[in-house]
């Protein structure tokens, strides 16, 4: 998969240093996979929430932090759509950011 806008990530990281591991390697994970639907993300990340428009909410460092990415599985392409804390994630609407 190729991701897109990983700087998202680094300036998450920079404001919340203890999310850095965690994130750089759903990264390595991520840029590796090949997925085709959401059934080979759910073995890999039994966790995920799936949402419409092929939308995907990661839980982060033990759920401490939300990942939305959108997904196209044609194209292998992934486009990170939000990281945050909780109280972040409350006040977006995860299915249209």
């Amino acid at each position: 998969m190729r991701v897109i806008a990983k700087k998202i990530l680094r300036d998450f990281w920079g404001r919340h240093p203890d999310s850095e591991q965690q994130l750089k390697a759903w990264y390595q994970e991520t840029s590796k996979a090949e997925w085709k639907g959401p059934q080979e993300i759910k073995l890999e990340y039994p966790t995920a929430s799936f949402l419409a428009d092929n939308r995907v909410v990661f839980n982060i460092k033990g759920n401490h932090y939300r990942l939305i990415v959108k997904i196209n599985y044609d194209y292998q392409m992934i486009w990170i759509r939000f990281v945050g804390t909780h109280s972040e994630y409350d006040k977006i609407n995860a299915k249209t950011i």
